[in-house]
């Protein structure tokens, strides 16, 4: 596949919740927009699970998406894709990165990681943050290859990094467009050398995510701008696996009445409480553009 951007025929969106709690308001809003998005161009829209934490996601809250995107009015192409079903495809992903001299493994504990972080005061590349917190100080990344087998083969825990600095030289300057803030430069040297795979987990959100948008066709990512900066990480594995570039939207988060972030903790703004107080789909449309506009005036954006 091509690593330069296409004009797509036919537009394709999803949205991608993970079964973790109920859905919320903001919810509603991502999927109306994608949904009506994809219907007003005569395109395709998708709804994707994305449950690979099997710690958090539950079946019953799976069971209250589908509920609560049917109550909404959406209708989504069948069938609906769950991640946790697709961990071979995600291996496979690992495997081209490992073969390319891309992976490496990270024996650290968060403890080891905050211990080397904090004897590094006097290093300031070592100690500043990236998105996703403290940027990974390379702890393992100077273990050589009989180092690195010894302590795999005894069995010894270990996440999967990718090497930022051999990723990019690989890759060379990339770009990507956001419909609202127009052509972007990629940076992913912000993060560090990410996590690609977990002890636990046997992919990352950022690996999942990047195949299974390619894998699915999706021409255009909607999601919250909470999620901007880790397209510059989505945009660099597109590069190295060879998929196809979609374009990116990323839309204003809503806010409790205390000016916090909508989370799924917020019990009030759920679809369902919604639903029960008597709620109707076009008045959570309208609910969500009214937070919208109230976040946005409060920050001086809108």
């Amino acid at each position: 596949m091509s690593n330069e951007s296409s004009p797509a025929t036919s537009l394709v969106t999803r949205f991608a919740p993970s079964p973790t709690g109920l859905l919320h308001l903001g919810h509603a809003y991502s999927a109306l927009f994608a949904g009506r998005l994809a219907a007003a161009a005569g395109g395709t829209f998708l709804l994707r699970i994305e449950d690979i934490d099997p710690g958090r996601c539950r079946p019953e809250f799976e069971d209250a998406i589908i509920e609560d995107m049917a109550w909404l009015g959406l209708e989504w192409a069948e069938p609906v894709w769950r991640q946790s079903e697709r961990m071979d495809v995600y291996g496979a992903a690992l495997e081209t990165l490992d073969a390319m001299g891309l992976l490496y493994p990270c024996f650290c504990t968060r403890k080891d990681i905050a211990a080397e972080i904090g004897r590094s005061g006097a290093a300031p590349h070592l100690t500043h943050d990236g998105p996703d917190g403290p940027v990974y100080p390379g702890i393992c990344k100077a273990l050589d290859g009989p180092a690195r087998a010894a302590r795999i083969a005894d069995g010894e825990a270990h996440a999967l990094r990718l090497d930022m600095d051999a990723a990019i030289a690989h890759a060379g300057p990339l770009t990507w467009h956001d419909r609202t803030r127009g052509e972007q430069d990629a940076t992913p040297e912000i993060f560090g050398d990410v996590v690609l795979a977990r002890k636990d987990v046997a992919t990352s959100y950022h690996l999942a995510v990047t195949v299974d948008d390619a894998a699915q066709g999706v021409t255009l990512v909607t999601r919250g701008s909470d999620l901007f900066a880790a397209t510059h990480i989505h945009r660099l594995l597109q590069a190295l696996l060879g998929l196809d570039v979609p374009e990116w939207h990323h839309t204003p988060l809503l806010a409790n009445s205390d000016g916090a972030r909508l989370a799924k903790r917020d019990k009030a703004f759920t679809l369902r409480a919604m639903r029960e107080a008597g709620a109707d789909p076009d008045e959570i449309w309208a609910m969500a553009i009214r937070q919208i506009a109230r976040g946005a005036a409060n920050a001086n954006e809108f």
